[in-house]
């Protein structure tokens, strides 16, 4: 199945989690150490929404000069389903056969093939989808396809992400669990991982 088919049903289902968190959980840690789920959120809006579009359209990061990362989408008024437009302009966006041709970039550090970069859009909806589901006792909803798409694109960079540090070392996974925890295992997560008890 290719990549653009599933994009769409990507976002509506980090969409779901990010319309499931109040800022009572801006304060609360994540499967990612470095990111309590306030700034994680901020992070997923801006790559998947203000940058994922633009490199989508194969726009420079830089034609996108309405906001800087950092920015903090939390604290404007419906930025739920802000995100939620965004989101859906954004798959709309990748969604379309042209987007995976030659080379697009998601940040100012260089262009690279537009595959890679949809794949990368692909795993922030899905990966941090679910740091951020498990942080606030939800479910990110994962079919099989969607599942195997993202396994398919994990493995393909996995090495290079530990290498450059976007993801931690692979965690064990048995060969016969889901293909979704599989996925998690090879970007570094544990699919057991709990909230810390309060």
């Amino acid at each position: 199945m290719e990549t653009r088919s599933v994009m769409a049903r990507a976002a509506e289902s980090a969409v779901d989690i990010v319309r499931g968190i109040g800022p009572d959980a801006f304060d609360e840690c994540t499967p990612c150490p470095e990111l309590k789920v306030g700034a994680l959120l901020n992070h997923l809006i801006f790559l998947t929404g203000v940058r994922g579009h633009a490199a989508g359209l194969k726009q420079p990061p830089q034609a996108q000069n309405d906001v800087a990362e950092g920015h903090a989408f939390i604290a404007e008024p419906d930025w739920a389903e802000a995100f939620a437009a965004r989101s859906a302009a954004t798959a709309a966006v990748w969604s379309a056969p042209e987007a995976w041709v030659g080379e697009t970039a998601l940040t100012g550090s260089g262009r690279m093939p537009a595959p890679f970069i949809g794949g990368i859009v692909l795993g922030e909806w899905l990966l941090h989808g679910w740091d951020l589901a498990v942080a606030t006792g939800q479910k990110l909803n994962v079919d099989d396809e969607l599942a195997a798409v993202l396994y398919e694109d994990i493995a393909g960079k996995a090495e290079m992400a530990r290498q450059y540090g976007v993801f931690g070392p692979e965690v064990s996974v048995s060969p016969t669990a889901p293909l979704f925890d599989r996925a998690l295992g090879m970007a570094g997560r544990d699919p057991s991982w709990k909230r810390p008890a309060a």
